[in-house]
C-alpha cells in the first residue's frame, strides 16, 4: 500500500526588478517538516547576507531573528509562506508550501514492480 506522505515544497526565484528578463527559478528543495524547510531559507539568507547591499542584509537579518518565528508557525499550520529581500535590481524570493508527496515505487520497494517487466525497449532502426 502507498502511504502519502506531507511536507513542504520549497523554491528560490529571483525577479530582475528592472524586466529585462523574467523571473529565474534558481533552487528547489523538498522538505519533510517545517523545520527543515524553514532551515533551508535559513542558511541560505545567513550565506548570503554578506554580499547584499545593506537594506537587504538588514531585511535577511529582521526576518532571521523575527520573522521567522511567524513563518515556522505558519507552516506549522499547513499555510504557504513567502520570504524576500531585494538587492539593487533584484528581488530574491524564497517560497515555501504545504504538499503531500507520493512516494515512487522503486524508493519503497527493493525490485521493481511487476508492471515494470511488461515494457520493452524499442529496436533501432
Amino acid at each position: 500500500m502507498t502511504k502519502l506522505r506531507r511536507g513542504y515544497w520549497c523554491e528560490c526565484w529571483t525577479e530582475d526588478l528592472t524586466k529585462q528578463r523574467g523571473p529565474a527559478l534558481l533552487a528547489s528543495f523538498d522538505a519533510y517538516t517545517a523545520p527543515q524547510a524553514d532551515r533551508w531559507v535559513a542558511v541560505t539568507l545567513r550565506t548570503i547576507s554578506p554580499a547584499l547591499d545593506a537594506d537587504a542584509s538588514d531585511d535577511a537579518w529582521a526576518w532571521l531573528y523575527d520573522g521567522r518565528i511567524e513563518t515556522r508557525r505558519a507552516l506549522l499550520r499547513c499555510e504557504p509562506c513567502t520570504v524576500s529581500v531585494t538587492h539593487e535590481t533584484t528581488r530574491i524570493t524564497w517560497t515555501i508550501r504545504p504538499v503531500t508527496y507520493l512516494p515512487l515505487a522503486h524508493r519503497e520497494e527493493h525490485e521493481l514492480p511487476p508492471c515494470a517487466h511488461d515494457f520493452h525497449a524499442r529496436p533501432t532502426e
